[in-house]
């Protein structure tokens, strides 16, 4: 496991931060700049899916949370919804597409297998010829791409970090399986990881990422890779849609996102009365309720967004964080903790201070 309060080199001589008490000396710190989001307009909701599978609004509420998710048009790709998410959190930090250094794209629902989302998105923006990349860890990918981001400007190497989750999963999912057809939406979320200033005390200051791959089969994508080539038989089969094992997602869930964020507390030396505001992936009500009774963390203190979105994948916690800074609950100066569970099983929490 890696973190970024384990990273340790000699600081430049512009840029750095105060040593802070149990951890080596920083380099340059790591703000978020600015955010921004999309949502699909067409929206599926409890009922329409009633008209689809046997359930019904009131089932999948005490199971999700959920009340309506939103859908792509067919027009719509990966890549269409994360750039009006990157343009949108462009505009909140105040720079344009050419600052920017690295674009990190954080999807399991690429427009292609080739070429990457990132590099699409590249050039629907209009930035720079600058690395860009599709990260693939689930619902985790989006703490997976910003801890990313933050060693790149860390290290001095980047300024300007655009960081992207985005999906369009509802083309993965059978409306015949009322386990999973209730679940999946489709959005993108995005943030700008800057270089901060000497007078900007933000900053990341740790993150915690883990897999364990021996519980891969619990949730995955049976098709489309090499190792299941697309077929008839494939078709025939429905092996091109997603496939999950909910109760062991449950249990496994609830304890990775409890043991990442810990770490994080431990790592800083905070109790969970000192975070503002916990930001958890947003699956089902009925996981982000078990995490915060775990803590025993306020429920007004909980970023929620579940019941409108579904589970969107690496998108949830960027569209959550958006929302809270553009309603005003999420002030500079205040922590922010993120957790995120995944299929892989990927895993992990990252905190920093607004």
């Amino acid at each position: 496991m890696t973190d970024s309060s384990t990273v340790s080199r000699p600081a430049p001589s512009q840029g750095s931060s105060k040593e802070t008490a149990g951890t080596p000396s920083p380099l340059f710190r790591t703000r978020i700049s600015g955010t921004g989001s999309y949502l699909p307009e067409k929206l599926l909701t409890n009922a329409d899916i009633e008209k689809l599978v046997d359930t019904n609004d009131q089932w999948i509420r005490e199971r999700t949370g959920i009340e309506a998710r939103h859908i792509a048009a067919d027009d719509q790709a990966t890549s269409d919804l994360g750039l009006i998410a990157a343009q949108r959190a462009l505009e909140a930090s105040g720079l344009k597409p050419e600052d920017i250094d690295l674009i990190i794209f954080c999807t399991v629902s690429p427009d292609h297998v080739m070429p990457s989302a990132a590099c699409l998105l590249q050039k629907k923006l209009g930035a720079r010829h600058v690395m860009s990349f599709d990260l693939s860890a689930a619902c985790s990918g989006f703490i997976y791409g910003l801890s990313i981001a933050d060693q790149f400007i860390r290290t001095g190497v980047h300024k300007h970090v655009l960081v992207v989750g985005a999906e369009v999963l509802h083309r993965y999912v059978n409306y015949q399986d009322r386990e999973t057809c209730i679940l999946f939406g489709d959005g993108a979320g995005a943030v700008i990881a800057s270089r901060a200033t000497d007078n900007q005390d933000s900053r990341i200051l740790s993150f915690h990422l883990r897999a364990d791959g021996n519980l891969g089969d619990l949730l995955l994508l049976p098709a489309g890779g090499s190792a299941i080539p697309f077929s008839q038989n494939v078709l025939d089969q429905n092996l091109q849609y997603v496939q999950m094992k909910g109760r062991e997602i449950f249990k496994n869930a609830v304890r990775a996102m409890s043991e990442t964020s810990q770490e994080a507390l431990d790592t800083n030396h905070l109790s969970i009365d000192q975070i503002d505001w916990l930001i958890p992936h947003q699956a089902n009500l009925r996981i982000i309720d078990a995490v915060g009774r775990h803590f025993g963390i306020p429920a007004e203190k909980v970023v929620i967004n579940v019941q409108h979105t579904g589970n969107t994948s690496a998108a949830t916690i960027p569209i959550a964080l958006d929302e809270a800074v553009r309603d005003g609950r999420i002030k500079r100066e205040q922590m922010v903790l993120l957790t995120a569970f995944g299929a892989g099983l990927t895993s992990g929490s990252l905190l920093f201070k607004v």
